[in-house]
């Protein structure tokens, strides 16, 4: 009986480990392909889905922010002059943040269209350009800010000569946590307690633990590749982006690849009624695909 019911008990456990690792044919469609929604922009970047699930997004050369609709499954301009943002994302009140980096500025931009600028400089130098944000349930963020020179920065002169990933509190205190070669794509997790980081040039994403408000473990390295954008599902899923989209398992290990027909996949993120629809920014066009998933909020 004794031996019966260990054996019993280590199904039991394996059963369990095995949950945790989602089978992709319980996670994707086999008859979907991401459906081009519209290609009428110069280059997109940035989504974020907002409390509705509608999905904001960039086109940072042409300095404008649009949102896709998901009820009409259309594509609305949201506003212009926007500070040439790029990486976005909404925090807990339902604010658009916005890594504005025309002047290596943040932004916060609520639903009529306000603008505050939260942030500009670190030690009072310029920042050289925020690139990607994640906003925490402290009403903190983390960012990243590389260095990407642009062609319409008018008199720029690099004062900030790292490129690191920051953390500005609630109160407006900005902390700089770590430096990387050319950190990019950030997403968070409080669900998982976990942040991820990644240093595009380097070819390589990392994760954190998230101990307390901004405060994390040492950098640990999550996979050999880097990202431009990146998102998480309810599972731990991480999904980065590139070539097409790239997902990965909570161990690091890659199961399974969206293919993108664009030179280059910048972003993705979940949105829709249920939170369950790819929504991936590549090149000049942005795309849908439905999933079996949810992502993680």
């Amino acid at each position: 009986m004794k031996n019966i019911w260990k054996a019993g008990c280590l199904g039991l456990v394996l059963a369990l480990v095995n949950c945790k690792s989602l089978n992709t044919n319980a996670m994707f469609y086999e008859d979907r392909k991401p459906e081009r929604i519209s290609d009428q922009f110069k280059f997109t970047e940035g989504p974020s889905s907002d409390k509705e699930g509608n999905v904001y997004f960039t086109d940072q050369p042409n300095d404008k922010i649009y949102y896709w609709d998901w009820k009409t499954n259309t594509v609305n301009e949201f506003m212009n002059n926007t500070g040439r943002a790029n990486g976005m994302h909404f925090d807990k009140d339902d604010h658009l943040i916005t890594c504005s980096d025309n002047k290596g500025e943040i932004w916060r931009i609520s639903k009529d269209k306000k603008v505050e600028v939260l942030l500009n400089h670190f030690e009072g130098k310029r920042l050289n350009g925020p690139n990607d944000i994640w906003n925490d349930a402290h009403g903190g963020m983390y960012f990243t800010d590389p260095l990407y020179e642009r062609d319409y920065w008018v008199d720029f002169k690099q004062e900030t000569p790292h490129k690191s990933l920051y953390y500005r509190n609630k109160e407006g205190n900005v902390t700089k946590i770590e430096t990387f070669t050319q950190p990019n794509g950030i997403v968070g997790s409080e669900k998982f307690k976990k942040l991820y980081v990644s240093d595009i040039d380097a070819g390589k994403t990392y994760e954190y633990d998230i101990l307390e408000e901004g405060k994390l473990s040492a950098k640990k390295l999550f996979c050999e590749m880097g990202s431009d954008g990146m998102t998480l599902d309810k599972h731990g899923n991480l999904y980065l982006t590139g070539d097409g989209v790239h997902v990965f398992n909570p161990e690091g290990k890659k199961i399974y690849h969206i293919p993108i027909k664009e030179d280059w996949t910048s972003n993705v993120t979940f949105g829709g009624k249920h939170h369950d629809i790819l929504f991936i920014t590549a090149s000049k066009s942005v795309y849908t695909l439905p999933t079996k998933v949810k992502g993680v909020k």
